[in-house]
């Protein structure tokens, strides 16, 4: 047990191991971004088999909630669909077209550049995503039921300050 009387955790064994091999170095980075690289593991496992109850890919998943996001008529352009879900745009094509297939999403033509299309939300594709991120929030509740409210929200807080760089590099 932690002085917090939280129980040790598997970085805690790394991390005491490389103070032994490694003395002469700064381990205490490894104590903050390992917790965060494992906790993206199990969180992707988790919502993997949030989503996969739900017939969807986690990268559907990303794309369809995007686009309900967006309100009525949940409708975006693929470069904004690049934007919020970090992808190339061969990938967020392809993506586009397996939806598409699955009656997930439909192309319209841009209403001020026929030339371009925007990609809607179709309603099938709407009861899929929601009833997925009902899902999706059970299992995060859960995940963090041992934390009060106050500690989540101090938690996001210096979460946010860590990431903020990544999504705006012109900030840095």
């Amino acid at each position: 047990m932690t002085a917090e009387g939280i129980a040790h955790d598997e970085v805690d064994e790394l991390v005491a191991a490389w103070r032994r091999e490694r003395p002469d170095l700064d381990i205490a980075p490894l104590e903050v971004l390992s917790r965060v690289s494992r906790l993206a593991r199990h969180l992707d496992r988790a919502r993997g088999q949030a989503f996969s109850r739900h017939g969807l890919e986690g990268w559907e998943f990303d794309v369809l909630a995007a686009l309900r996001r967006a309100g009525s008529p949940y409708r975006l352009s693929p470069g904004r669909l690049l934007q919020q879900t970090l992808v190339t745009s061969g990938t967020m094509t392809n993506r586009i077209d397996r939806l598409a297939a699955r009656g997930l999403v439909e192309r319209h033509p841009a209403l001020d550049d026929r030339r371009s299309i925007m990609v809607q939300l179709t309603e099938a594709g709407a009861t899929k995503v929601d009833a997925a991120l009902t899902d999706l929030l059970a299992h995060e509740r859960a995940i963090l039921a041992q934390t009060d409210d106050d500690d989540q929200a101090e938690l996001a807080r210096l979460l946010r300050r860590v990431l903020a760089p990544f999504d705006h590099p012109e900030r840095r």
